[in-house]
């Protein structure tokens, strides 16, 4: 007889690695667009995974100068560098990165509340 009593992880996924990669079998990179918030209705958007190639000083600049608004360039440990917005700047700045066709739409995953 054999034992069918076994059980199957549902956890593990072996597939998980495909699903992220592109058409040409290389891992995807998102760009991440987050919104956190900071006291009362004050909040900034992170932008993040940007590629490394380009310059961050004149992506800031033209997002600075087009929703006229301030921000910086943050170096963090883990994430590299990170471009902060003041406000809910979320919906421009996506629009803004496909326009100026800096990543493809689908590369983009929009963060917060």
């Amino acid at each position: 007889m054999v034992d069918t009593n076994f059980q199957i992880s549902t956890c593990f996924d072996p597939f998980a690695e495909l699903k992220d990669l592109g058409a040409r079998g290389t891992k995807k990179e998102y760009v991440h667009i987050r919104v956190q918030q900071r006291n009362g209705k004050k909040s900034w958007t992170m932008i993040e995974g940007l590629m490394k190639d380009f310059s961050y000083e004149k992506i800031l600049k033209d997002l600075k100068k087009e929703y006229c608004c301030n921000g910086t360039i943050i170096q963090d440990k883990e994430l590299g560098k990170v471009i902060q917005l003041q406000g809910d700047q979320r919906k421009n700045v996506s629009q803004f990165l496909v326009k100026a066709d800096i990543v493809k739409k689908e590369q983009i995953k929009v963060h917060g509340f």
